[in-house]
């Protein structure tokens, strides 16, 4: 193996986690792990070359300064795009006389064809360094980069790592994300999972030694988010010991348990080893060729069966969609628009929804096929069937212009009549009573009108003091209104009293926030019969149960936001999304509340 001579005078493993961590770890009898063959070079065995290189052009990182290490395996041909693994901490992983010695290990599988040709890429931590300065002065960026939750790491590896690496080194590799994995120890063990949890569609493989899912930067909440979020296509192999680390941040070995817990109850497809090691490599080191051969054991796993019964009267996600559901069983039914909204059905199941810059309103029938419903009318932003067999719509004003108004829609004729003026709705909702709520945004209020109004200069208020309410819809026996708020946390619901006033209003729901940002973006509101609230956001679709408590959240259809939301299709049992240029839906074990019916 052709190698820098930079590699004999490695940092070992021990050294570079005592450093990690700030403490040495204690000694055990029981930690006496030892390498097995195919840790070690062997004779007629191609082996692939190691290359050294320093990254500096971060983005994501600025001013940050690292070590990098590029595996080509001997097999690799341009012409046959390569697997990729990557791995943090990567002077640990590259080392050939260290613990995990991952390029003989390589070598070893790829000639026995016990994984793919896989181009290895190991990354050292960043290290803060002024431009000009002494890079041995720098400091280290490490558990800023690996500890914390959130998609910065994912985006420095996809948009700039790996880019530079293909591009400086000719490489040629597959951007399946079932041919991607990416490890790492500790710190970097929870890092590598984020970046899958972040970005599924790039990396599907994880390998996690002794990691860090302890509070360190938050990351002990990720066994709470994989119970409540929709599975996500990630193979897992967590590996720790019973002597792990037990300081401020945590337990490291009884939050491995709980991450395997998590795991099986989401159905995931994971092996998890608990050894008798403490914090370091060598339990790790001495099983990686099996924990290589299990990641890599075939190309894309079926989703396993989830097998829980002991929801009893709990609310999971598992209630809702499909076994063996997965995020990308979403399937498009519609695209090419400008920007799609205000999500609604009708009795027969049809889907409606705006194009809401080009003020045209859509069918899709159940037949699939796309209608240009209603053209050349006002910008539909919210849009309502009443119990009176007219659509109800919160306009921002015509397609030439115009003030923004609550109208009616005569689906018949067409013809449009303005329900109230001085307004500025967001989204409505109409009830069997006859009474359209609706919110006004931008002064954090609810508003109400009768249907029957014609004309009405700015509706009485009914609620007030909420920040940016949003979507809006009401519980499956219409008496309780519920509204979210985009520029907050919170889904409010309000009880409705005979006179259609709203009173008790209780902040009972807790929109979920993507790391680093306060507010959660609720958006689009439904319910279903079960009296489930569906509220799109900035992390997905979240799905509450009557008494407020978060069952889970369905992953977005695609990158773009996901705005509004509907029940529509066969028996209202298809979940539809109006997404960007798109609109999307999703077969459930449920069906959508029908407000304007008995």
């Amino acid at each position: 193996m052709r190698t820098s001579s930079y590699l004999g005078h490695l940092t070992t493993l021990s050294a570079l986690l005592t450093l990690a961590v700030a403490g040495p770890w204690a000694a055990n009898p029981a930690d006496a792990y030892q390498l097995g063959p195919d840790s070690f070079p062997h004779a007629g065995v191609p082996q692939g070359r190691v290359e050294r290189f320093t990254f500096t052009a971060s983005r994501v990182f600025p001013d940050t300064r690292r070590e990098c290490w590029v595996y080509i395996p001997a097999q690799y041909a341009p012409a046959h795009p390569a697997a990729l693994m990557v791995f943090q901490d990567g002077q640990a992983y590259v080392s050939t006389n260290g613990s995990m010695r991952v390029p003989i290990v390589f070598d070893n599988l790829i000639q026995r064809g016990e994984m793919p040709v896989t181009v290895g890429l190991f990354v050292n931590p960043g290290a803060r360094v002024i431009p000009g300065g002494d890079p041995a002065r720098g400091a280290s960026n490490r558990s800023f980069e690996y500890d914390s939750l959130g998609d910065a790491y994912a985006r420095f590896l996809v948009e700039e790592l790996i880019p530079y690496v293909e591009q400086t080194y000719h490489l040629s590799l597959s951007h399946d994300p079932w041919q991607r994995a990416i490890g790492g120890i500790s710190s970097g063990g929870i890092c590598a999972w984020t970046v899958a949890w972040e970005r599924p569609d790039q990396f599907r493989k994880v390998l996690s030694h002794v990691g860090s899912f302890t509070n360190i930067r938050g990351g002990n909440v990720y066994p709470a988010l994989i119970r409540k979020t929709e599975r996500k296509p990630i193979r897992i192999f967590l590996q720790d010991g019973r002597n792990d680390l037990n300081n401020l941040h945590g337990n490291w070995p009884l939050a491995a348990q709980e991450m395997a817990s998590a795991l099986a109850f989401a159905g995931y497809d994971f092996r998890f080893v608990l050894g008798d090691g403490a914090h370091n490599g060598r339990q790790g080191g001495a099983i990686l060729p099996d924990s290589l051969r299990w990641l890599w054991r075939d190309k894309t796993p079926l989703p396993a069966p989830l097998t829980n019964d002991n929801l009893a009267g709990d609310e999971a996600l598992s209630k809702v969609l499909p076994q063996g559901g997965q995020p990308g069983d979403w399937e498009v039914v519609g695209e090419g628009y400008a920007f799609t909204d205000a999500a609604t059905t009708d009795a027969a199941g049809n889907f409606y929804f705006s194009d809401l810059p080009n003020a045209t309103l859509h069918r899709i029938g159940l037949d699939g096929r796309d209608t240009r419903w209603f053209e050349a009318g006002p910008k539909i932003s919210g849009l309502k069937l009443g119990p009176d067999g007219q659509f109800y719509a919160a306009t921002q004003g015509g397609s030439s212009g115009g003030k923004p108004s609550l109208v009616t829609i005569d689906p018949q004729t067409k013809t449009v009549a303005v329900v109230a003026t001085e307004v500025a709705p967001n989204d409505l909702i109409v009830s069997r009573a006859g009474w359209i709520y609706f919110t006004d945004t931008a002064a954090g209020q609810v508003l109400r009108v009768p249907i029957s109004a014609r004309g009405m200069a700015r509706p009485p208020v009914v609620a007030g003091g909420i920040h940016q309410p949003n979507g809006i819809s009401l519980s499956a026996d219409q008496q309780r209104l519920i509204v979210s708020e985009y520029g907050g946390t919170n889904v409010w619901s309000f009880l409705i009293a005979a006179d259609g006033t709203l009173r008790g209003g209780e902040a009972n729901m807790t929109l979920r926030t993507p790391p680093g940002r306060r507010e959660s973006g609720g958006d689009g509101l439904t319910t279903d019969l079960a009296d489930r609230y569906y509220v799109t956001s900035y992390a997905g679709t979240q799905v509450f149960d009557s008494t407020g408590r978060l069952g889970g959240v369905i992953s977005k259809p695609s990158a773009e936001a996901c705005v509004s939301v509907a029940f529509a299709g066969p028996d209202h049992a298809y979940l539809y999304a109006c997404a960007g240029h798109k609109v999307w839906r999703r077969k459930t074990l449920t069906r959508g509340a029908l407000f304007f019916q008995p």
